[in-house]
């Protein structure tokens, strides 16, 4: 049976819930790939068991972190924060054989490939601000009077870098050279924890906390680096949307009081099927 490129992402296995639904995820086929954007846990070692499970499992398996991942929690035995936390969690994927995006683009093909698949880990910036606010200051003291803040600014430490704004502007350059590098001929999958455009934030039940979703940055990288599809997490809104006919998958399986909701087998797989690359035609409207 040929292969496929399924995903899942924002496992949070913290809750015991999830962590039965990640030990009953198995592969259809020997041959299918798991991409796996970000958010498994909050402690080193779960990251570390959950990533150990899965790459058991499946052909291969491709993580980018989420923020959660990111966190240096105060009973979390690795007190590593930031570029640190990050690398060792790089280290410890490594060593299971997880790709992670520190490593050479996989090429995937299977069906519909060719296809690079690019995991990426770029943070976010504050520009995906809110109606009526035009700089970070004033954004993030009405998240505040609102309540709606996100857990990073006490857990997420962007050592050594002065703030997580300059963390981000240095992985989006580091990233956007490498996509560059990518072959002209070859279509990309762009995997990331956050959605690399605006549109999928129009939906956001707290419209503040779209601040911490990601930058403006990254607008035009699905088209400019050929995206036959692009992977996501982070919003724990699971759904399909079209932007320059280019596909979005977001794949959270998100917290138990989020998915039991929810019609359907929790934590099914989303399989991702990369189409050819065509570029917009002048003046078409973006969808969702």
């Amino acid at each position: 049976m040929p292969g496929s490129l399924l995903a899942i992402s924002d496992l949070h296995i913290r809750y015991q819930e999830n962590r039965r639904i990640l030990e009953d995820i198995r592969p259809e086929s020997d041959q299918d790939w798991l991409l796996v954007p970000g958010d498994v846990a909050e402690y080193a070692e779960d990251v570390e068991w959950a990533l150990g499970v899965l790459r058991e499992r499946f052909a291969e398996v491709v993580w980018t972190p989420g923020n959660h991942e990111l966190w240096t929690v105060p009973d979390d035995p690795l007190r590593l924060r930031g570029e640190e936390r990050y690398r060792h969690l790089v280290d410890r994927c490594r060593a299971l054989g997880v790709i992670t995006p520190e490593d050479p683009y996989p090429l995937w093909e299977g069906p519909h490939g060719p296809v690079v698949i690019a995991p990426l880990f770029l943070l976010y910036d504050y520009t995906f601000l809110t109606s009526g606010h035009l700089t970070k200051a004033p954004a993030l003291e009405a998240a505040y009077e609102s309540g709606v803040v996100c857990t990073d600014e006490f857990y997420l430490d962007p050592y050594p870098y002065p703030d997580r704004e300059s963390w981000c502007r240095a992985r989006v350059a580091w990233t956007e050279t490498r996509l560059a590098q990518v072959p002209e001929d070859l279509p990309t999958l762009l995997v990331n924890h956050y959605p690399l455009i605006r549109e999928p934030l129009n939906i956001l039940r707290y419209p503040e906390f779209a601040m911490w979703c990601g930058t403006t940055a990254t607008a035009d990288w699905p088209v400019r680096f050929r995206a036959s599809a692009v992977v996501y997490g982070h919003l724990h809104i699971p759904r399909l949307i079209r932007a320059d006919g280019i596909p979005h998958h977001e794949v959270s399986l998100g917290y138990p009081r989020e998915w039991k909701p929810r019609p359907g087998t929790p934590g099914r797989l989303t399989r991702i099927v990369p189409g050819p690359h065509r570029a917009p035609a002048p003046g078409t409207e973006r969808t969702t």
